[in-house]
């Protein structure tokens, strides 16, 4: 198994238990679906970069490389950590 899905998968974990122990199950709920994308981005990037077509207002024409599609999925996936360190400083 890859090790970008074995971390992002512990983070995931760790976010939704916070959500859980926070505010029940609706909480951790939302959180789960608002995971769903970054984990996406992480675990199938090449699936995910290598689609074209058209969506709701743009037309994707090219090929993302799979590389930048995990590397944002994971900013994606940390953004919640890092803005809580920054309102902690």
């Amino acid at each position: 198994m890859n090790r970008n899905r074995v971390f992002s998968g512990v983070i995931a974990g760790v976010y939704l238990l916070i959500a859980l122990a926070h505010g029940g199950i609706e909480l951790a709920f939302i959180v789960g679906i608002s995971l769903i994308l970054p984990l996406a981005c992480i675990w199938f990037a090449e699936a995910m970069g290598g689609y074209t077509g058209v969506t709701t207002n743009v037309a994707i024409t090219k090929a993302s490389p799979g590389l930048i599609v995990c590397i944002l999925g994971w900013v994606l996936l940390l953004l919640p950590l890092i803005i809580g360190i920054f309102q902690i400083l």
